[in-house]
């Protein structure tokens, strides 16, 4: 059963949490917790008390089971824009540069192992390969493509000619 964690508004830009919400995602949690815990960049501490508020999450979710017993991993984690503080910047010569404090929003679920291996089908895997090369060997060109073709060649252009200005030198 999974556990999930939200992070509001939190003044960083969206790419530098990306960064280290790619650094954990699929990692387990003992790893992530360690990995975050020493991590030099500032947005690796608000990722770090929001992992562990996962697991506390998932601990009150599954009551009698510890999170220390079972494998939990980091099932998913993205980072969405939140808002943006426009400010503005002086600049030479009277003018103002636009500054744009960006924040963010992260989503963090926590699931255990064994439940993710359920998840997955060889037979739904399969259905996918047939159907993906049933594709490819009924491909066809798209309408637009002949019908361009068509037009370039039995269609030819007119040539320009070029005018000559009315004025005569003396």
């Amino acid at each position: 059963m999974e556990a999930i964690a939200k992070l509001k508004n939190h003044p960083t830009s969206p790419r530098r949490m990306r960064l280290l919400a790619d650094a954990i995602r699929g990692t387990g949690v003992e790893k992530a917790l360690a990995l975050l815990e020493h991590h030099p960049q500032h947005a690796a501490s608000p990722l770090y008390k929001l992992l562990k508020s996962a697991i506390n999450n998932w601990e009150q979710k599954n009551e009698g089971k510890s999170a220390a017993d079972e494998e939990l991993i980091v099932k998913t984690i993205f980072v969405d824009g939140a808002r943006t503080l426009k400010r503005m910047l002086p600049a030479p010569q009277g003018r103002a540069y636009r500054l744009r404090k960006r924040s963010n929003h992260v989503t963090l679920i926590v699931d255990t192992r064994q439940s993710e291996t359920l998840i997955e089908a060889p037979e739904a895997a399969e259905e996918v390969v047939s159907v993906e090369q049933q594709t490819k060997t009924t491909r066809k060109k798209p309408a637009k493509k002949i019908a361009k073709k068509a037009s370039k060649t039995t269609a030819k252009k007119p040539k320009k000619i070029a005018k000559k200005s009315g004025k005569k030198k003396k």
